[in-house]
């Protein structure tokens, strides 16, 4: 009955995947490449600076893919997980999901990064549950370009993983959880075990000020 929750962008993985879908997306003539990157690089901004409209962005960050066929989603989705996430990834994280695993603790992945993207990619890290902010589809599978439900974006996290608890009939005794960033500070002071892993400079100082663990996923040394 106890609980593991992960980020996922620049926690699990050493870069963050939504602004890494906008540079893929350029790259694949999607969209008009300056405007594009332009607006990418503002929303990335915004996001580290605690102040993102996460409605807005996921909006942004859908739109290239409307109309698109369902077989189309597929092989764009691949082809970003074996040239862009695959690179990303971070041995230290692996160990570190194992090391809950084995001790029956249950995973789970939070993230303000849509479904879409995320799904793929906490596959691969090999944990079946996950929270996502929730993009639109049709009954056939095509993104309609918006999103439904809460985004599990800075105390949205904490909305969701409380709708996600009560509709698994879970009652953890003891939570982890494991986050890079100050916008996941709501969260991480609501479990038991909050550990900042390569923090934000906001992230660090509070964690310092709290006497939290701060771990590094990047480095030789595991404590930083």
């Amino acid at each position: 009955m106890k609980l593991a929750i992960f980020d996922l962008d620049n926690t699990l993985i050493a870069g963050d995947s939504d602004y890494e879908w906008g540079a893929f997306v350029i790259r694949k003539g999607l969209v008009d490449p300056v405007a594009y990157a332009k607006q990418n690089d503002a929303f990335y901004e915004d996001y580290k600076a605690g102040n993102l409209d996460i409605v807005a962005y996921q909006r942004f960050a859908l739109a290239p893919l409307v109309g698109l066929p369902v077989a189309t989603l597929r092989q764009l989705h691949d082809e970003f997980m074996h040239d862009v996430i695959f690179p990303l990834a971070l041995p230290k994280a692996f160990d570190l999901i194992d090391e809950h695993r084995q001790k029956g603790h249950k995973l789970l992945v939070i993230t303000a990064t849509n479904a879409f993207i995320t799904a793929p990619i906490v596959r691969w890290l090999g944990i079946e549950e996950m929270i996502a902010t929730d993009p639109a589809f049709d009954e056939a599978g095509h993104v309609l370009g918006d999103i439904v439900g809460t985004p599990s974006f800075q105390s949205g996290k904490i909305a969701r993983l409380t709708q996600w608890l009560k509709e698994k009939s879970f009652t953890p005794t003891e939570t982890w959880f494991y986050s890079d960033s100050r916008n996941d500070l709501p969260l991480l002071q609501q479990v038991n075990y909050p550990v900042a892993v390569d923090p934000d400079a906001v992230l660090r100082q509070f964690a310092q000020q709290q006497g939290w663990p701060i771990l590094s996923l990047r480095t030789d040394n595991k404590a930083v």
